[in-house]
């Protein structure tokens, strides 16, 4: 079987990671993997927020706990050390397709690397809020944004999950 058909069918979310940073180098295929996801129209209308900082992950942790509704310390990233976030230009109305094909490219490119990755959501409602906008513009980001999903990335604590078995009915011929 092709090796990148393989790595689909073999990708699981993880949630649970180990504390240990990805190297850099890895963390940058990802992303590069990801920038050269498929766009509309070839306008690559989606970017990359790479955290890595402790006290930053730990604080965006926060806010997406608090905009979950769970209570103060829960880690909505599952442990994951280096969260990748996606955000698309809100003046391409792609971006929402662009920044879903990043995160795809990212967390298939993360398996091929031997490591885990899970997309986590509620990205859209942090970067509505202020103090995210700020950050943005303070890394000298122009233009609207919006938060399409973290892509959070580590070293697999335990034992990857399996895939369930794939539901009946979803493919229909037309021949």
């Amino acid at each position: 079987m092709n090796e990148i058909i393989q790595a689909m069918k073999q990708r699981r979310s993880i949630r649970k990671f180990k504390a240990q940073l990805p190297r850099k180098e890895d963390l940058s295929q990802i992303i590069e993997a990801g920038l050269y996801a498929a766009s509309g129209r070839g306008q690559q209308a989606a970017m990359v927020l790479a955290i890595t900082n402790k006290e930053m992950r730990e604080k965006l942790a926060g806010a997406n706990a608090k905009i979950g509704g769970w209570p103060d310390g829960f880690d909505p990233f599952y442990g994951a050390p280096a969260i990748l976030v996606v955000l698309g230009n809100k003046a391409c109305h792609t971006q929402l397709y662009d920044g879903s094909l990043m995160m795809g490219n990212m967390m298939l490119a993360a398996y091929s690397l031997g490591l885990g990755s899970i997309w986590i959501h509620r990205a859209k409602e942090e970067f509505e809020q202020d103090e995210w906008k700020k950050l943005l513009a303070d890394l000298g980001v122009q233009g609207q944004w919006e938060g399409i999903g973290h892509c959070a990335v580590g070293y697999v604590e335990g034992e990857a999950p399996t895939a369930a078995p794939r539901k009946d009915n979803r493919v229909f011929w037309i021949e």
